[in-house]
């Protein structure tokens, strides 16, 4: 009768140790990037930039740091100075937690596959990378330009 008593308890220890393995701690529904912009090999500061994706969108004027909600869809990047260039990134997100919930069998594993294909815009598990450097683009003058610099005042 205790081998009996002794198998349950260990059966119900086991399943009690295990379902703590698979539970994930809670994330922060943010997250804080830092975004620099780069020409021709040096930073450029006081270029904006607009940071966007399903949950929403963000303006910060580089070099910064921008705290982002969180998504499974890619984060964009446009960023753009006049006289200086633009740019435009894209940052995808990757996955933060040990079972990858974007691939299948980790999917099954942890949420009896229902939870990445419920809402797949949620950022639960998921994360960009902390650091984003963007790689601008020299603006090219444009043809009036020349003819616009001419010596004058301002009304005339």
């Amino acid at each position: 009768m205790s081998l009996i008593f002794f198998r349950t308890a260990c059966i119900g220890a086991l399943s009690t140790a295990m379902a703590g393995c698979v539970t994930a701690p809670a994330e922060t529904p943010t997250q804080q990037l830092e975004v620099h912009t780069i020409l021709d090999h040096r930073e450029v500061k006081g270029v904006g930039c607009v940071l966007s994706n399903a949950a929403g969108r963000w303006f910060v004027v580089t070099p910064a740091r921008v705290t982002v909600e969180r998504s499974r869809s890619p984060l964009t990047i446009d960023c753009a100075r006049d006289g200086t260039g633009s740019a435009r990134e894209v940052a995808d997100a990757h996955a933060t937690s040990f079972f990858d919930t974007d691939r299948l069998i980790g999917n099954i594993i942890v949420s009896a596959g229902g939870d990445g294909y419920v809402n797949p815009y949620d950022g639960n598990g998921v994360a960009y990378q902390s650091t984003l450097t963007v790689l601008m683009r020299p603006a090219v003058p444009r043809a009036g330009a020349a003819e616009s610099a001419a010596p004058g005042n301002v009304v005339f």
